[in-house]
């Protein structure tokens, strides 16, 4: 189960977005609370609890990587159909760790970005994991989890289309440059349909 959004991490936060040069994200704090607000501050996942992790999971991440998409082009039909595009990315570790930001995430196909915003609550030993895109402004509620290993979970609510769904994160570390993220949806936290895959590759310098 999830904490409840505290002012120390809308602190952290704003701090963190501060340093990074993203100063006109800031209202994005207020926005982050209010998310959490909305999801109940629980995931009602009651067979799955999401794991705990390390300050520094994400800390192989960063620097620039590019990225091949594959998102399913109709969810929920049994589907194998996907939509592939490329993407890119900047990754950036702030805080002492504490704050781990994917800004400039460019899909130039697509005509559209996005921003990864990931806190480390110290006390649950757990990552947030906030996106927004360009397309709506929207910040979407959280997924929480960590790694274990090379592979992480992460496990949120959310809502596809309108209907309320169950969404996990999973990412796998194959090699220091080759990591694959993927996101999968379900209706009741059983079964679960991947929806979009992407497989990150350290840019070269």
């Amino acid at each position: 189960m999830t904490r409840p959004f505290s002012t120390t991490r809308r602190r952290i936060l704003i701090d963190a977005l501060a340093g990074a040069g993203t100063i006109g994200l800031l209202p994005v704090a207020n926005a982050m609370a209010a998310s959490a607000q909305q999801a109940g501050r629980a995931h009602g996942l009651p067979d799955i609890e999401p794991p705990t992790g390390d300050l520094h999971d994400f800390d192989f991440f960063v620097g620039k990587w590019n990225g091949t998409n594959r998102r399913l082009k109709k969810r929920w039909v049994g589907s194998d159909d996907w939509d592939v595009f490329p993407g890119s990315l900047t990754c950036g570790s702030h805080l002492g760790g504490v704050v781990n930001l994917d800004y400039d995430v460019e899909f130039p196909t697509k005509g559209w970005s996005g921003m990864t915003v990931r806190t480390f609550h110290l006390e649950t030993r757990q990552w947030y994991l906030y996106w927004i895109n360009s397309k709506t402004g929207e910040l979407f509620p959280p997924v929480v989890g960590g790694f274990d290993g090379d592979r992480g979970e992460f496990y949120g609510d959310d809502t596809d289309e309108g209907r309320p769904v169950k969404i996990k994160f999973l990412w796998t570390r194959f090699t220091p440059d080759h990591a694959r993220w993927q996101q999968a949806f379900s209706l009741d936290g059983k079964e679960w349909e991947t929806n979009w895959i992407c497989d990150h590759h350290r840019a070269k310098a």
